[in-house]
């Protein structure tokens, strides 16, 4: 582990695969398809019964290029095994699915592909919303296909709302207001949940507080300051209801938190747009009490949002087929058919097409009594604020949270001492492993 995030020096075989790669065009009539039959192997998270059908239509029309459809496990467990793989310099499949926090570390240590230079990139920059390629580009390089997206929004109980006299709140100061008040109506409603182990909402909603507290320079110049207005702000708000016991710390995705989901325990979720698909598979016994709002804002009036989620699909430079996995990753993510199956698979889309879709947009949403959420999700999307980086070692970062930030959510207090706790522990991790960081601005 201690060598995982350290700079590689790049090889001449690389760099003559990159020259390969801008040579050769990515769409359908490139010469990867002419250049013999090949079979990639994809490790992905999807459920690989419909990812390998999916795959399948691709090799229809492109009947050299196969591709083994392989779960690796979700997240951290893939990460482990990619890590083993490189580490060991065999075993790695030439396509893996790698959610944004993680893409920088495995684009600073050149395992991934740089896609700038090649038609790939032309594809991205086309087809992706501005939100979609920042998060798949690191010091510069674009390192992946973004293959879906998580804009947040305010996911609420229209019913619990009803029946506390409420409406869907605007702002955080409303949000913490009516906190107060669904309580002190319902006494079994909470306004939401605080997960001490999921490091993902927190920085999300720093981020849509304006907070830029990770920043890399070239490869190994990293700062860190969570020490920032920004970050105390969003501390102070959540510090504040869980102090005044306004919000559960339940740990999410058990049988019991999605009970509480069910059973009225929380009047709002606030999380990515990709979540209705998982309510559904999960309460659609509730199905007609759930609406979607925007995310409240720090500031009446604002339009400011950020990305909770979402994943990539990027081709590792140890693959000895690159420009044929390129080709299937274009197909994949970006044509009409692959990103519509995705779509359907569950993942909100990060392409413009789709995005622009009447069809999609008008389309009822069953987990929200039939809302026409997607709108609202869309509109969510084109709010996301720019500016925002992960740190090159945020999976380790996020591993500490929960003995960190986390330990002081589960205890009801102020969240500064967790923040400062976490502050240190990402520096002293990121010196050991050979970077130079620094805290402050």
């Amino acid at each position: 582990m201690t060598s995982r995030f350290r700079r590689l020096a790049a090889g001449a075989a690389a760099a003559m695969a990159l020259v390969t790669l801008a040579a050769c065009g990515s769409g359908g009539g490139s010469s990867a398809s002419s250049s013999g039959p090949v079979t990639l192997t994809f490790w992905t998270w999807l459920g690989t019964g419909p990812t390998q059908k999916l795959a399948n239509e691709f090799t229809k029309t492109h009947p050299n290029i196969k591709v083994n459809v392989v779960n690796a496990g979700r997240s951290q467990e893939e990460y482990t095994k990619l890590d083993t793989a490189l580490k060991a310099g065999k075993g790695a499949p030439d396509i893996a699915q790698i959610e944004y926090f993680a893409l920088p570390q495995y684009a600073i240590t050149q395992h991934l592909v740089n896609l700038s230079g090649t038609s790939a990139a032309s594809v991205i920059k086309s087809k992706f919303t501005p939100a979609a390629q920042r998060q798949v580009t690191v010091n510069g390089g674009i390192y992946a296909f973004p293959q879906d997206v998580g804009p947040m929004a305010m996911f609420y109980r229209k019913d619990l709302f009803k029946k506390a006299g409420l409406k869907p709140p605007k702002t955080w100061a409303q949000y913490a207001a009516d906190a107060a008040a669904i309580h002190k109506k319902l006494p079994q409603t909470y306004m939401g949940n605080v997960d001490p182990g999921d490091p993902g909402t927190a920085t999300s909603l720093m981020w849509q507080a304006g907070a830029t507290p990770f920043r890399t320079t070239g490869t190994t110049h990293v700062t860190v300051n969570l020490d920032q207005p920004a970050v105390r702000k969003w501390a102070s708000l959540w510090s504040g209801l869980l102090e005044k016991k306004l919000v559960t710390t339940d740990t999410g995705w058990t049988a019991s938190w999605w009970h509480g989901m069910a059973a009225g325990r929380y009047a709002t979720w606030i999380t990515g747009a990709w979540a209705p698909v998982s309510m559904y598979a999960a309460i659609a016994q509730t199905k007609s009490d759930w609406a979607v709002a925007p995310i409240p804002q720090w500031t009446p009036g604002a339009h400011v949002d950020a990305q909770n989620g979402g994943s990539s699909s990027a081709v590792l430079s140890s693959s000895p087929h690159k420009a044929q996995a390129i080709e299937f990753l274009e197909w994949l993510d970006s044509s009409q058919q692959g990103a519509k199956q995705l779509a359907n698979l569950g993942l909100f889309p990060p392409t413009k097409a789709l995005l622009n879709s009447p069809s999609w947009l008008n389309a009822p949403q069953r987990m929200l009594d039939n809302q026409k959420a997607n709108k609202v999700l869309a509109q969510a999307g084109d709010d996301v604020a720019p500016g925002w980086q992960y740190l090159p070692y945020q999976v380790y970062a996020n591993s500490v949270f929960a003995d960190s930030v986390g330990h002081d959510i589960s205890a009801g207090k102020n969240l500064i001492p967790g923040l400062q706790a976490w502050q240190k522990s990402i520096v002293s991790y990121g010196n050991s492993q050979g970077f130079s960081v620094k805290t402050g601005s």
